[in-house]
């Protein structure tokens, strides 16, 4: 089963390609979201990884607090924002998810 890790404290210069060679030394990655600005395109310094529950755990474990890039990662699981235009499981108001 899939589980989605927040990847946080990323510079401008991390591309998904380097979060997804740096995560599969951990296991196989389903895929890789850099979070942007919907306003300028900038990259809001965080991102999403998915990979195999199990695998996950090892990667946050080895992974979180790495100086990658010249930053140390944050590495948690992702959780939903509280606010989040989902209640209950319906939307509520926009139809893009801000998680």
């Amino acid at each position: 089963m899939p589980k989605r890790l927040y990847v946080g404290n990323l510079t401008d210069q991390v591309t998904e390609k380097d979060l997804k060679l740096l995560f599969e030394k951990y296991g196989p990655v389903y895929s890789v979201e850099i979070k942007q600005d919907e306003q300028t395109g900038e990259p809001r310094g965080f991102a999403f990884v998915e990979m195999d529950a199990e695998k996950a755990n090892d990667a946050k474990k080895g992974l979180d607090g790495l100086e990658f890039h010249g930053m140390h990662l944050k590495v948690n699981k992702a959780r939903m924002r509280r606010g989040s235009n989902i209640i209950g499981g319906r939307p509520r108001g926009r139809k893009k998810h801000s998680w």
